[in-house]
């Protein structure tokens, strides 16, 4: 019983968080969409740059005369079906608008490319500059919690059934849609597209957690006090004491939590090592940072 009440409110959750800005979700799924159809269109197919997902398996097809977009329809259609049988309906449902409306794009976004002469121009700066651009398209989809369909759902799929992490599913699949690009294109080609690949990953990350505006210090020390009157006199910084047990030693110690801007890092790193030259601690990005009025103690 108290289990069925714990997954009705779980349920409840996703299904508020679902429904939350759903009609901004949906136009920035759109601009996301049309924004990737058109670097796909510009950048790659325009040069037979092999990046990524169906799209980059549509450039390779097209080679033998079909048309790129009825293949991605297709396929992300059947895909679609494949899901909802292996993966279920919350799974899949996500990816249904996105799926229909890419292929849609691309259709469109072709009339666009006469319009943008690109010649003269180096391979590996349409490359990198197509790349920068789909990485932003798909930060703005991947942010609206939709996804394209296409790719994301076979790396569900093969993570599901080969209980494999859905990073390393997502390098093996679109590692091998790279690596089809040698079937009609050279090396070069293939060694451009994991280039794509590469810079697309780490703008599609940025675009969805955004730049760390903090830094996070995960902070044991001896000298606890001096610790935290330090992180708060840095502006804008604040702490938090975590009790915490050793995983060698089993002893009861204290674990500082500090965060900070991302301006003063420097300052705070030294002004550390200054107060303890043994301290232990652990920097990490902190992309979004919500704070919490502190409420007095009762009890005091």
């Amino acid at each position: 019983m108290f289990f069925f009440k714990k997954r009705t409110n779980i349920d409840q959750i996703l299904q508020k968080i679902a429904k939350k800005d759903l009609l901004k979700r949906y136009f920035l799924l759109l601009v996301g969409c049309f924004i990737v159809a058109f670097a796909f269109n510009v950048f790659f197919l325009q040069y037979n740059i092999v990046c990524f997902g169906i799209s980059g398996l549509s450039i390779v097809v097209n080679q033998f005369g079909i048309n790129p977009s009825l293949f991605i329809l297709i396929d992300n259609i059947v895909l679609l079906i494949v899901s909802f049988f292996t993966l279920g309906w919350n799974s899949t449902k996500n990816s249904i608008v996105g799926s229909l409306v890419f292929p849609i794009f691309v259709t469109l976004t072709e009339y666009i490319v006469p319009y943008i002469p690109l010649e003269g121009i180096e391979l590996l700066v349409i490359a990198i500059f197509g790349a920068v651009i789909t990485g932003v398209g798909y930060g703005i989809i991947f942010k609206t919690g939709f996804t394209t369909g296409g790719t994301d759902i076979i790396n569900q799929i093969v993570a599901k059934y080969s209980k494999i992490s859905l990073g390393k599913s997502m390098l093996i699949v679109d590692g091998l849609v790279v690596l089809s690009a040698k079937l009609v294109f050279s090396w070069e080609i293939v060694l451009y597209g994991f280039i794509v690949l590469y810079i697309i990953s780490i703008l599609t990350d940025k675009v969805i957690l955004g730049i760390s505006q903090s830094k996070a210090f995960y902070i044991v020390t001896e000298k606890e006090k001096e610790v935290r009157d330090f992180l708060l006199s840095i502006m804008n910084g604040g702490v938090t004491i975590i009790k915490a047990r050793g995983g060698y030693s089993n002893e009861k110690q204290t674990l500082m939590l500090g965060v900070v801007p991302t301006s003063l890092y420097f300052v705070v790193k030294e002004g550390l090592k200054e107060i303890d030259p043994h301290i232990f601690f652990l920097v990490c990005d902190a992309y979004e940072v919500s704070h919490r009025e502190e409420l007095p103690d009762e009890n005091i």
